[in-house]
């Protein structure tokens, strides 16, 4: 299969140095949700009618988008001012922020329990700052942080096994949290490749993609690990 270019859609032009990072899309509505960090906002593309709409502002050094269709909402990891937001498509004036740990970057999302989880970037410099927030999102609380051995990167959630998995930079690993147990790290998998960075899970085959910054993609059975 080869993809075809079917277009372009102008966006705002960056309002500081910086750029673009994680999108989303929202299949009810056909929107894509599209962090633009350099303008601290959430772009908003009409995807039918492959036009921009507006711009979702004041989501300072906004980095993460995630959207659940089942409960119909969106949230983002706003690296820049420690919280994540979350709102529904039909009602963006009504974006509630949660306080989280320090600059929030990937998130998963567990339906069935109503928990959005944020994987904190931390500061090398704050100890014990490497963490996991637990967020439920109906009440828009943490209910849980969780210590992890290194800087996060992008996390996925398995919604049979009821797993969140957690890329960590170094040393090189994913780290795995059972939803029903959201307080404590259930096992950790070795990742045989310096920088896991992205995460993705085929929950048919229920394999793990880690792409890695030492240019390489390390494909894992996510209940063995092998």
């Amino acid at each position: 299969m080869s993809l075809q270019l079917l277009g372009h859609v102008e966006l705002p032009g960056n309002i500081k140095p910086g750029g673009f990072d994680h999108a989303a899309i929202h299949c009810g509505s056909g929107r894509l949700y599209v962090a633009h960090t350099a303008n601290d906002a959430l772009d908003v593309i009409d995807c039918v009618r492959n036009r921009y709409l507006h711009s979702i502002a004041n989501l300072a050094g906004v980095a993460g988008a995630l959207v659940s269709d089942k409960q119909n909402l969106v949230f983002t990891s706003n690296r820049g001012e420690n919280t994540v937001g979350i709102f529904a498509p039909d009602n963006e004036a009504g974006l509630a922020k949660v306080g989280v740990g320090i600059r929030p970057n990937g998130l998963a999302y567990d339906s069935g329990r109503d928990l959005l989880l944020a994987a904190n970037v931390g500061d090398p410099d704050v100890p014990d700052s490497f963490t996991l927030s637990l967020v439920n999102a109906k009440d828009q609380r943490v209910i849980a942080s969780v210590r992890v051995p290194g800087r996060t990167r992008w996390t996925v959630f398995d919604a049979q096994g009821e797993f969140f998995y957690i890329n960590i930079a170094a040393r090189a690993q994913i780290v795995v949290l059972a939803s029903r147990e959201p307080d404590r790290i259930a096992r950790t998998i070795a990742i045989p490749a310096p920088g896991p960075h992205g995460l993705d899970f085929d929950p048919e085959q229920r394999r793990l993609f880690c792409a890695c910054d030492a240019k390489q993609l390390v494909i894992l059975e996510a209940d063995s690990g092998k």
